[in-house]
């Protein structure tokens, strides 16, 4: 078995879980990867560590059977960035806080693996977002797992989004922004704007107004065989556009869409994983909080 390790952000505290993962790794006779920010963290936080080969380039992903990400969610968005088209399979390790991406517990790293070696998991494929736009942006890798957002920049006034569903006008929102998430996002940014919960398998995405100026209007699911399209207007010329955590600035001009992505992010999915287990666990759902 070959694995990656990819983290963004290593911090001294951690290096005991990431030993310990090295540890087991190795006891199974694993051949071990880092992606080339991981081992730079690494060698200025420890002078010696376990050997590993390091991913320079594309095709040194070529033959991994998975890949970890330990961090948080944003950790795991990104990780999805790192594999692409190639659909590695991912395993978030959570060092984070919320952890609904990243759901493996520090103190059962070692366990996850033992299933990992067995071949006791299952693969979930998540949809993505694509993002299509009449100029280049974010060198190019247009794809997001949570959701795609504008939003207005340097004004305190709202901004006009006039939106259409394969060509046909929907709505012309007059807010502080627009999302549009996937079913893996709706437990993200658009759940903080009152966007409904969409299980993972669910074959829609869900957009969700940003501060609306009229209380009427709604956030509305739609197809995720649809494809969304923009038209911005506001005081000022530019605009701020994301992908996940990676955002942008783009004037009005630029002609934005977005569908499905023809690839999907594979997630790993343990035994004792279930989306519904982590509604009730990350959101405090059937308790009775009542003083």
């Amino acid at each position: 078995m070959r694995v990656a390790i990819h983290g963004l952000s290593l911090k001294a505290e951690f290096l005991p879980i990431l030993w310990r993962l090295f540890e087991k790794l190795q006891s199974l006779g694993v051949d071990i990867c880092l992606t080339p920010i991981l081992d730079q963290q690494l060698r200025q936080l420890s002078p010696s560590s376990p050997a590993y080969q390091i991913l320079h380039r594309p095709e040194d992903f070529d033959g991994l059977d998975f890949l970890l990400s330990i961090g948080g969610d944003g950790t795991l968005l990104d990780s999805v960035c790192v594999v692409g088209k190639k659909e590695i399979p991912i395993l978030g390790l959570n060092t984070g806080r919320l952890g609904f991406l990243a759901n493996v517990a520090t103190d059962k790293i070692g366990e996850a693996i033992e299933e990992l070696a067995k071949g006791n998991y299952q693969i979930e494929s998540r949809v993505l977002l694509s993002l299509s736009s009449s100029k280049k942006l974010f060198h190019g890798v247009n794809f997001a797992l949570n959701e795609f957002t504008i939003h207005k920049k340097d004004t305190s006034s709202m901004i006009t989004v006039h939106t259409f569903i394969d060509g046909k006008y929907l709505n012309s929102y007059w807010a502080d922004g627009l999302i549009v998430a996937t079913p893996t996002g709706s437990t993200g940014y658009s759940l903080s704007c009152g966007g409904p919960l969409i299980t993972p398998g669910a074959k829609n995405f869900v957009i969700t107004p940003v501060s609306p100026h009229n209380l009427n209007v709604r956030p509305i699911i739609v197809s995720d065989e649809a494809e969304i399209s923009f038209e911005i207007e506001g005081r000022t010329d530019k605009f701020m556009i994301s992908l996940d955590s990676r955002s942008t600035s783009i004037a009005s001009e630029v002609k934005l869409s977005v569908k499905k992505e023809a690839f999907s992010a594979k997630l790993v999915k343990l035994p004792s994983y279930h989306f519904f287990d982590t509604l009730r666990q990350k959101l405090n759902w059937g308790l009775d909080l009542r003083n």
